[in-house]
């Protein structure tokens, strides 16, 4: 039997392998969190003419009674940074919407999504304690806004300056005239570094030297990275200076949402 051999062959140089190239990193896009997103809410409000008509609902629910929708149906989103102007007339749904945002109200329908600290300067001298001392009304509002104590004490000498009530804020606040109380009440809530500032109207506080000053302050608040900014203003200016869109509520609908030019050009035609 014959036996076929193969001629011995001299093994060739065992190459190397070729360096892979380097991947090229892909492009990542920024994430753009949400800050404020509305589902489909609505808020209904039952009428009652008096006390005993309310009484009488809680022990017959079934019971029917007037309706009025502050809130219709309403959808859209807001992210963080953006600065936002809510127009409409009276009655149009605004203070509702800030009430839902603020979570002073629960939706009746829909679901509202809040992701951040909430700043409010709607109602500026509400949550003071009359029989204490602006100082420790700071503290107070501080505290019902969120914040530690050692964080209010960090604030607490900027918000005095910027108030600038002197030493009235060693006094009781049940001394302070109405504008005083405005002025500490814009100062705490301009002061406490929020990731959603909403403002309502509350740029006419004191006189015109103290009134540059909130604008100046907003618009540093608005400067800021990823500070979320809505104001709920008639003026035309004031939404053209702070906002960059616009949303305009009409017998509680979401009329228009839109550039801030596009917006106020709208709701001046439907004024």
């Amino acid at each position: 039997m014959t036996i076929k051999t193969k001629s011995p062959v001299k093994k060739a140089a065992a190459k190397k392998p070729a360096a892979k190239k380097a991947k090229k990193p892909r492009a990542t896009k920024p994430v753009v969190r949400t800050a404020i997103e509305f589902k489909s809410v609505s808020k209904v409000y039952k009428l009652y003419k008096n006390d005993r008509q309310k009484l009488a609902a809680a022990l017959m629910p079934r019971k029917k009674l007037a309706q009025k929708i502050a809130n219709d149906s309403i959808s859209f989103k807001i992210k963080h940074g953006e600065s936002v102007a809510i127009l409409g007339k009276n009655g149009a749904g605004k203070s509702t919407l800030l009430k839902l945002i603020t979570g002073v109200t629960f939706p009746t329908i829909g679901d509202v999504i809040v992701h951040g600290q909430v700043s409010a300067i709607l109602e500026l001298t509400a949550g003071f304690d009359e029989a204490l001392t602006g100082r420790e009304n700071i503290y107070l509002k501080g505290m019902v806004l969120g914040l530690e104590k050692s964080a209010i004490a960090a604030i607490e000498k900027e918000i005095i300056d910027f108030a600038e009530l002197g030493e009235y804020i060693d006094q009781p606040v049940r001394t302070y005239s109405s504008g005083m109380k405005a002025r500490l009440g814009f100062a705490v809530n301009a002061h406490i570094n929020p990731d959603i500032l909403i403002i309502d109207e509350a740029l006419s506080v004191g006189d015109k030297d103290f009134r540059k000053k909130c604008r100046t302050k907003i618009a540093e608040i608005r400067a800021r990275e990823h500070v979320t900014v809505l104001l709920v203003t008639h003026s035309a200016d004031s939404a053209r200076e702070f906002c960059e869109r616009g949303l305009v509520l009409a017998g509680g609908k979401l009329v228009h949402d839109g550039p801030i030019a596009e917006a106020l050009e709208f709701y001046n035609q439907k004024s």
